[in-house]
């Protein structure tokens, strides 16, 4: 990782613009998500560059996308 002249490492954020308009068009629907950490069911409720918004029960998880390994709608 390179340096800034401030000494603050320079952050990289990867983007994956399918997987993004993907999610957003499934926004409100049931899901199941694979993460690196395990699955995980909820409802879709939000989706961002870096995160997604997943209403499971009364919790609301906040799963970088980048842990994401794959998503299937929950029928």
């Amino acid at each position: 990782m390179h340096q800034a002249d401030n000494d603050m490492p320079i952050q990289y954020m990867v983007v994956e613009p399918y997987v993004y308009h993907t999610l957003k068009s499934i926004i409100g629907t049931e899901v199941v998500i694979e993460t690196t950490r395990g699955s995980i069911r909820g409802n879709l409720k939000d989706v961002k560059p870096d995160h997604i918004v997943l209403m499971a029960g009364d919790s609301s998880f906040f799963i970088r996308t980048a842990e994401i390994i794959w998503i299937m709608p929950d029928n």
